[in-house]
């Protein structure tokens, strides 16, 4: 996941507004959009790569009003090719009793086992006590990217949010340019759960950065460039996935997820439900 935009608390009919676009490689084996058998609570795409650790999901979201999400952050220099998959990480907040700060708390001695992250987490179960959190195991020091020792509890207040592959609200173009887009398309949104394809057209965005506007993350100038749309399209790498997620104040939600491979479009989904009561199930990693 690559770019996430969300609206927290700050819609008269939604709690929770997301728009994301995941990008990874074309090969990487994935599963669209569906409830896990597994856990029939939990509504999220599946990652069937190789990895070590437990396949989990980039997004995803529960009966019960637990969303997670997830991006890495961009450090080629310090990346370990032995750690565990970040997935799992979003898998296990979604499948625990956990509220996110005390999920923080409980597995803050595990986050140094991953590459950089940062994980979004929602619980919308208490609607009086509804609570969203940020945590990242990355600090910026100056113009680096280092481990985070200590891990703050860190709730957001109500607001719109841009997320990539730096700390949350970093402006790089991608995120400045698509949260104004995101924000416009909001309050357009009367909260009926109708035109999430205006949120997918903000996320369909080909613009590329001017170079004077590309950030240094270490990577090559060019990849920087490639990398600088919110909908990213090279050879081998690009935007495979679409969500689109909002969750109204009365419990209805909607979740759509727009695929794509090299040649373009290759799915759609569109589920509604309702927040409901269901079992709890929990993830050993």
């Amino acid at each position: 996941m690559c770019l996430i935009l969300f609206a927290w608390n700050s819609h008269p009919d939604y709690s929770l507004v997301v728009a994301a676009n995941r990008d990874e490689f074309y090969e990487r084996d994935t599963e669209g959009l569906a409830y896990w058998p597994e856990h029939p609570h939990v509504l999220a795409g599946r990652d069937r790569a190789d990895v070590l650790g437990s396949p989990g999901t980039w997004l995803g979201f529960t009966k019960t009003g637990k969303f997670a999400a997830l991006t890495n952050v961009r450090a080629p220099s310090e990346k370990n090719p032995d750690a565990r998959t970040r997935g799992e990480l979003s898998l296990l907040y979604l499948t625990s009793q956990d509220k996110p700060a005390s999920f923080v708390e409980v597995n803050s001695k595990r986050f140094s086992h991953y590459n950089g992250f940062n994980l979004l987490m929602a619980d919308l179960s208490d609607p009086a006590n509804a609570e969203m959190h940020w945590v990242s195991n990355r600090i910026l020091m100056g113009q680096n990217i280092r481990p985070r020792k200590v891990f703050p509890n860190q709730p957001l207040s109500p607001g719109v949010y841009g997320l990539s592959n730096a700390m949350l609200d970093t402006p790089w173009p991608k995120v400045n340019h698509r949260v104004a887009a995101f924000a416009q398309v909001l309050a357009m949104d009367h909260g009926q759960l109708k035109s999430a394809d205006q949120y997918l057209k903000v996320l369909a965005d080909t613009h590329h950065a001017s170079d004077h506007e590309l950030p240094s993350t270490g990577v090559s100038k060019e990849w920087e460039k490639a990398l600088s749309p919110a909908f990213i399209k090279t050879p081998s790498y690009g935007t495979r996935s679409s969500t689109v997620l909002r969750v109204r104040k009365d419990g209805q939600f909607e979740m759509v997820e727009r695929r794509f491979d090299a040649g373009g479009t290759v799915g759609h989904d569109v589920i509604t439900g309702a927040l409901s009561t269901a079992p709890g199930s929990n993830l050993s990693v």
